[in-house]
């Protein structure tokens, strides 16, 4: 039987047919793997296929609202990190979290769809169609709670435009010199938070930063210049409670990113103001950790950490070639894991048909192009095309964007849920 191969181009085409939802579900890939399936002994799984430990999400999730609870301060998880509403739901539900973060207001939107009450958009609303959505959604919902930066008085004067007869709760955002948003002086903030007072759309609550864009390291010269971050945003806070200009009778101090988050919680707790303070954290990573730039800097990495985070995620992708010594290919890439921060990580290894596990000894990703990376190992290792190798990856908030699909497994790797993104 000869195979028709056609050597020239006939113009034609088939029928389009709806694009494959699932990229690492095989067959058509319209619906996600059932609960129930072995990620290693089916055929129900492409390669390459990132997927989330169970048991390492619920640990992540008790752990930082263990040490919330102790600590007495509120917790925001901010939500970009997955944008996944079966993860982000279980971090109000069984993580204690009083609401989300939120970058963007297309993140707000997508957080209220996923059914989220209280949403925090740590940043600033300047855009107008979205400071219009967000001020109908407040007014038809008034139960739900906001809030949103305010760093400069063209803010101040876009919200009072553009909210009509709605209000939000809104915090000044401080910054340093060379950093992020936020007001530089506290002249600055005071001539702010005094147009905020006079706005009847808005209610100054709070004053909020981000430490994590100081660029500190984790030794003791990055932890002083954290706590004098932290007490430059509690001496504003002071200064605009001296002048009144706070609404509320309890002031939101917010700060603490997946780095810092300890050491704000001691500031704040530590802070003493004519009001009652509410700190309020906003990690996002957390809730699946890393095993790179987070296992590394993360309070709970640390030797003498009272608390543990496990890493949740993980890149499985076969071997596409072994061709020459010490050297495999693997066959996912920039496409599927992030590079920002490190390479992924070798772990484990298993044969073609999944069985046979045993560790990643000696190997290590050199680098990846779109779709393919450079595996170094040693010359001996029986490693051949076709066997999966499984890493972990460094900074979760560049892998889960990736992909619109997420099989949970439990430690058999077996699916238990399915976790969709929202990017």
């Amino acid at each position: 039987m000869s195979i028709h191969f056609p050597l020239m181009a006939d113009g034609l085409l088939d029928a389009i047919q709806p694009a494959p939802r699932f990229k690492s579900v095989a067959g058509r890939g319209d619906a996600p793997l059932p609960a129930g399936t072995p990620i290693f002994a089916s055929n129900m799984v492409f390669s390459p296929l990132m997927l989330m430990k169970q048991s390492a999400l619920e640990n992540n999730l008790r752990q930082l609202a263990d040490f919330c609870h102790e600590q007495g301060v509120m917790l925001a998880a901010h939500a970009k990190t997955s944008m996944s509403p079966a993860i982000l739901r279980r971090a109000v539900t069984e993580g204690g979290a009083w609401g989300l973060s939120a970058a963007t207001p297309a993140q707000v939107r997508a957080l209220r769809q996923f059914g989220i009450r209280n949403v925090f958009l740590a940043n600033q609303l300047v855009d107008p169609a979205g400071i219009h959505w967000i001020g109908e959604w407040q007014k038809q919902h008034p139960a739900h709670g906001f809030l949103c930066y305010v760093d400069s008085m063209q803010g101040v004067r876009l919200l009072e435009q553009h909210l009509s007869d709605s209000r939000i709760a809104v915090l000044l955002e401080m910054s340093v010199s060379g950093g992020r948003t936020g007001c530089r002086t506290q002249r600055e903030a005071l001539e702010i938070a005094t147009a905020i007072a006079a706005c009847p759309a808005l209610q100054l609550v709070g004053v909020a930063g981000y430490e994590g864009a100081l660029g500190a390291e984790r030794d003791a010269t990055g932890i002083a210049r954290v706590q004098d971050y932290c007490q430059m945003l509690i001496a504003t806070a002071a200064l605009l409670a001296e002048k009144q200009l706070f609404s509320s009778d309890t002031i939101i101090l917010s700060a603490g990113g997946g780095a810092w988050f300890d050491v704000v919680s001691t500031c704040f707790n530590e802070a003493r103001l004519s009001l009652p303070i509410t700190p309020l954290i906003r990690s996002g990573a957390y809730m699946a950790h890393d095993n790179g730039l987070y296992a590394r800097i993360a309070p709970f990495s640390q030797p003498d950490a009272r608390y543990h985070f496990e890493a949740a995620l993980e890149i499985w992708g076969r071997v596409l070639s072994r061709p020459e010594p010490g050297l495999a290919f693997v066959d996912f890439g920039r496409r599927d894991v992030p590079f920002d921060q490190d390479l992924p990580n070798p772990l484990w290894v298993r044969n073609v048909d999944g069985s046979a596990p045993r560790a990643a000894s000696g190997m290590r990703i050199r680098e990846v192009n779109d779709q393919h990376a450079y595996l170094l190992l040693p010359d001996e290792d029986t490693l051949k095309p076709g066997d999966w190798v499984g890493c972990g990856i460094s900074h979760p908030c560049t892998a889960f964007d990736k992909w619109r699909y997420l099989p949970l497994v439990d430690d058999d790797y077996c699916v238990t849920d399915s976790l969709e993104t929202a990017f």
